[in-house]
């Protein structure tokens, strides 16, 4: 059995994600006075008690007939998210009172059999617990006076949640996990490819650029392996970052990478490999993720000089990665997705790989035998020999009589022959040089 869930409700800017991270002791959930800046559910995990459980930040439940475009999928998202919980926060704005979003809210709340706490947040002042009187209205059980902000009546509320969970019994992450980041620009189909390969509808899917803005995770298992798949927010240009809350979603992709095995960079195929993908993989290889590419969409190329246009862009714009490996997917059709997970697996596997020092100095002797090397006047690098000193991703060190004399060219040499010799297919080589004394 996995962690007990806690499912966070309401209508937008209420100040649930203020209570997720409030519960959390962390800044994990989006902040922001936007309405409805939270629009998938995301995951995190919390403690009370010495009991673990899981929070679900959800988008906020808006009325069937709001204008939002993103309204009923939000909604769907948070009747999903509520569904699949074991408790469930409901949250109002005691500086408002009830409205009629409160009030739908609470019909939909009423038909559930969970255990709903009724949150009345934005009482900052603890002798103001007079303003919860009216939202007995709602129906769905006495009303909570808490301040997200500053922790007023939190405690008291947890003590209550975590009485009705259920008790846990195996950790919800076990630590064989391979982390997998899903990353790209926005619009690329990261959701529709994460929800291809977890089998159900776990992130909102558009044709509007930008659905995802928190980084959200889901648990799979194929042929033995578990994998936690990341769906991040897409990274665009910073110049065409307008909103501060884009910008911390951006920044929430960047915690996910540092946190991952492998990124999973997905291309749109009918644009082909663009200046922005070649930063985010720049990106994930600064973070020592390993990298494949997943060129999505490939079932809209109708002819051969269209799939030639993209796999040019790709030898010409990944030349710094080329040893990424790509795959051509369709998140829509199912076109290569059941090689996504095996290939994730196995670069997970090379990043952690442990090459033996004899190996490696065999390789050494036949660079030193080949003559190439670096000459400074009098001066001639040396390489003596070298040896693993790291993994994830692995970090070859290499001895030699003048590490001074190295530049990128050598470095890159190093690095092609290393490639050519050991198998070291879609993860960054760290290479290290030091004096020989």
């Amino acid at each position: 059995m996995s962690k007990p869930i806690v499912a966070v409700v309401g209508r937008p800017n209420v100040g649930k994600s203020t209570l997720v991270n409030r519960i959390c002791v962390a800044r994990d959930a989006i902040v922001h006075e936007s309405r409805g800046v939270t629009r998938d559910r995301s995951y995190h995990t919390a403690d009370w008690s010495g009991r673990d459980f899981v929070v679900i930040d959800t988008g906020g439940l808006e009325p069937k007939r709001t204008d939002d475009a993103f309204a009923p999928r939000i909604r769907e998202q948070a009747e999903a998210a509520c569904e699949e919980a074991d408790a469930i926060i409901f949250v109002v704005d005691g500086t408002v009172g009830v409205t009629d979003e409160d009030e739908e809210v609470a019909r939909i709340l009423r038909r559930t059999k969970k255990p709903v706490f009724l949150v009345v947040n934005k009482l900052d002042n603890p002798d103001s617990d007079g303003a919860i009187w009216e939202f007995y209205s709602l129906g769905v059980g006495e009303p909570r006076p808490v301040s997200a902000v500053h922790g007023h009546g939190t405690g008291d509320l947890l003590d209550d949640v975590i009485a009705v969970l259920p008790e846990d019994e195996e950790p919800d992450y076990p630590e064989d996990l391979i982390n997998v980041a899903i990353v790209g620009r926005p619009n690329v189909g990261k959701s529709s490819l994460t929800n291809r390969l977890a089998g159900k509808s776990r992130s909102i899917v558009s044709d509007i650029a930008g659905t995802t803005r928190d980084a959200i995770d889901v648990l799979v298992e194929q042929n033995g392996e578990r994998f936690r798949l990341v769906d991040t927010a897409g990274m665009r240009r910073r110049s065409v970052v307008h909103e501060d809350v884009e910008y911390y979603s951006i920044v929430r992709g960047l915690r996910a990478m540092d946190k991952a095995d492998v990124c999973l960079l997905v291309v749109d195929a009918t644009d082909g490999v663009t200046e922005q993908d070649q930063k985010v993989a720049s990106m994930a290889i600064e973070r020592g993720c390993g990298l494949a590419i997943l060129l999505n969409k490939w079932d809209l190329l109708t002819d051969d000089y269209a799939r030639e246009t993209v796999m040019n862009s790709l030898a010409q714009r990944m030349t710094f990665a080329s040893w990424a490996p790509a795959l051509r997917i369709s998140a829509l059709t199912g076109r290569g997705i059941d090689k996504v997970l095996p290939l994730a697996a196995r670069l997970a596997q090379t990043r952690e790989q442990r090459i033996p020092t004899p190996r490696l100095n065999d390789m050494v002797t036949k660079i030193r035998e080949s003559g190439h090397t670096i000459v400074d006047g009098r001066r001639r690098l040396k390489v003596h020999y070298a040896t693993q000193t790291g993994v994830c991703p692995p970090q070859i060190t290499f001895f030699c009589n003048a590490p001074e004399l190295i530049d990128d060219n050598y470095e890159r040499y190093l690095e092609n022959r290393l490639r050519e010799t050991f198998s070291l297919e879609g993860t960054p080589v760290r290479l290290r040089f030091r004096r020989k004394e």
